[in-house]
């Protein structure tokens, strides 16, 4: 049976991933950070948790040990959102989004590239609309996902020597607990804040807040995007990206198609912004 290491395990898209894997006959490494969720994630048939914190050296390292020789597939899923204003984001804060979301995703590729040049699998990051559309209040999470999908399209140039394939999956909003926290989210990133800054920001904090209900209404179940996963590791010809569903594929055509400027007035408005 193919085998297939998944990141950020634990929840939400990636825990739908593993489970939409395993229940097409995969064996599945599901990479977590603790070991109660490792224990969770090991009562799925097929799946083995994995202690993976892709920023940690030693946990990237130990993949050597944890892995099987043979690897048919990574889904480099782990990732988080740092959001604010970039004028508020602290150095570390800014390091950190990147660490995780890029710096993390590679140095996992990096240790099992060999396993994938074996087999000649498949690499699957889980970039964002996104990587595409640049908007504001998370502007170093949309940075991120604009690297990630310029590394992806490097290594998709760089493997193909071995016949190992490179697919970005772009999903917009996933009904996940991020936007259950959405509120809280907000209520840290605006703590977070100077007292100067806070002024500064209040009506970009404030529209950002207003944007949450139309999010999550407009949100895709987690299972799609692990059937667009799906898809994407056992396609014949797996396609570069995958835009998941057809509101995120019409916002990347139309804001790439609109001039600068009014992208700018049609995304602040979205974003409610001053």
């Amino acid at each position: 049976m193919p085998s297939v290491l998944v990141t950020g395990a634990s929840r939400g898209i990636g825990r739908s991933i593993v489970a939409r894997l395993a229940s097409d006959g995969w064996d599945v490494f599901a990479g977590v950070r603790t070991d109660a969720d490792a224990a969770a994630v090991s009562a799925i048939p097929r799946v083995r948790g994995v202690l993976l914190d892709v920023t940690s050296g030693e946990h990237v390292a130990a993949l050597a040990d944890s892995l099987p020789d043979r690897l048919d597939g990574v889904v480099n899923n782990a990732g988080i959102v740092v959001g604010g204003p970039l004028e508020a984001l602290s150095v570390n804060e800014l390091r950190r989004q990147l660490e995780v979301n890029v710096i993390g995703q590679l140095a996992v590729t990096q240790a099992v590239l060999p396993r994938l040049r074996h087999s000649r699998g498949r690499i699957v990051f889980i970039s964002s609309v996104n990587g595409k559309i640049a908007t504001p209040m998370i502007g170093a999470y949309c940075a991120s996902k604009f690297a990630l999908e310029a590394a992806a399209d490097a290594l998709r140039m760089e493997l193909q020597p071995w016949h190992i394939q490179v697919s970005v999956v772009e999903p917009a909003q996933t009904a996940t607990d991020i936007w259950d926290d959405a509120e809280r989210t907000v209520e840290e990133l605006e703590a977070a804040m100077t007292p100067g800054q806070r002024v500064l920001y209040a009506k970009h904090v404030a529209g950002f807040r207003k944007m949450i209900p139309m999010s999550r209404k407009l949100a895709v179940p987690a299972e799609r995007v692990a059937d667009v996963v799906h898809g994407a590791l056992t396609a014949r010809r797996p396609r570069a990206r995958y835009a998941v569903g057809l509101g995120p594929r019409l916002q990347i055509a139309l804001i790439g198609n609109l001039p600068t400027r009014a992208t700018d007035i049609v995304l602040r408005k979205a974003f409610g912004q001053p």
